[in-house]
């Protein structure tokens, strides 16, 4: 079915059969503020080519721009929502794409407007290509499986650029998430893969580009954390792999709280970080090797490439600070410089094996 340009004020369209529903020349489809726009209750069908705005505000009934009920191989592809409650809502779906869509909020808080992309117990989902911002939550998943969160651009939302709960076995990859309220949260999780991502700007008294709460057996690969409050934070985190990411000029590079093991931090950079590592306990649960930390001050006299010196990446201010915020007020002082240089002769506060064994000398291309 084709739709030729022009503004629809049609109430709630329902859609109860498999169809190709194909805007031509972007036709408006226009809620008035009232109604959820469009609502699908059918296998197999495909939305393209509309825009779609001005859903109704309601926060019982989650009125959107476009809804799936209980739906499976529906697709979402080039459409622009702007001004709604919820952008794009997949309720009970499975085998759905979101594609190359624009989405678009006007929230200021985050109680008055919903989520952008948001899924709930959902299955086998593709959200690929899209621009989300204004919203609560640019992307929102709890109780999805078997996903992938691909190429995405969550900018500029309230709360979390992209906010998940009990979503195990999904992929995020390539996709950038910039100056949002509080960063990334992914909570009470396993087997989660974030490849290629980029955390940036996004800053605050609690922000983080990344936090990890409750996380089994994931893989971080490949990521570039810049210019955050906190580039990764980890609590109850148990089995993970970060690997090849980049910290570069972040407030905290890494936050590992103590309830945190078995995780393994290798082959990253720490570049420009007023703290690289930060933690609030004194037992050394997880492993650090070969990463690049520009504040080593170590030699490689063999030329091999490694320090000859472990590092110590956790300066006792960070723990200070830890312990005490308003100590942040003394940074860059005299005697914090001294007390740091000490406690690299003399170690007393921070633990003798929180170390990287083989530092490297030269930073990783990633």
């Amino acid at each position: 079915m084709q739709v030729y340009s022009g503004i629809y004020k049609e109430g709630n369209l329902i859609i109860t059969k498999s169809i190709y529903f194909e805007g031509i020349g972007l036709p408006v489809l226009d809620g008035q503020k009232k109604y959820e726009v469009l609502s699908v209750k059918a296998n197999s069908v495909t939305i393209c080519g509309f825009k779609i705005i001005r859903s109704g505000y309601a926060t019982l009934n989650d009125p959107c721009g476009i809804k799936v009920y209980d739906s499976h191989h529906v697709n979402v592809i080039n459409n622009t929502l702007y001004d709604n409650f919820f952008g794009i809502y997949l309720q009970y779906s499975k085998f759905c794409i979101i594609q190359n869509n624009s989405v678009t909020g006007l929230g200021v808080e985050e109680q008055q407007i919903g989520n952008g992309i948001h899924c709930w117990k959902s299955d086998s989902l593709q959200i690929t290509a899209n621009h989300v911002s204004g919203h609560r939550d640019g992307i929102y998943f709890e109780f999805v499986t078997n996903s992938v969160i691909w190429r995405n651009i969550s900018e500029k939302n309230i709360r979390y650029g992209l906010h998940f709960m009990f979503s195990n076995s999904d992929s995020y990859i390539s996709n950038v998430f910039k100056s949002n309220g509080a960063g990334v949260a992914v909570m009470f999780t396993h087997k989660v893969k974030m490849f290629n991502n980029t955390f940036s700007e996004n800053w605050g008294d609690a922000a983080y580009g990344l936090m990890l709460k409750e996380i089994t057996d994931s893989y971080i690969l490949g990521n570039h954390f810049t210019k955050n409050t906190t580039g990764i934070y980890m609590e109850g985190t148990n089995r993970l792999l970060v690997e090849k990411n980049s910290f570069d000029a972040n407030g905290w590079g890494m936050k590992i709280q103590a309830s945190c093991m078995d995780n393994v931090i290798t082959q990253n950079n720490f570049t420009g970080n007023t703290f690289d590592i930060s933690t609030n306990g004194t037992l050394v649960l997880n492993t650090f090797n070969s990463n690049y930390w520009d504040k080593y001050e170590g030699y490689d006299l063999n030329r091999n490439k490694v320090g000859d010196v472990p590092y110590h990446p956790l300066s006792i201010f960070s723990v200070l600070v830890e312990k005490n915020p308003p100590a942040m007020l003394l940074f860059r002082s005299f005697m914090v410089d001294l007390l740091d240089k000490s406690e690299k002769f003399m170690p007393s506060l921070t633990p003798d094996n929180f170390i990287d064994q083989s530092p490297l000398m030269h930073s990783l291309q990633l």
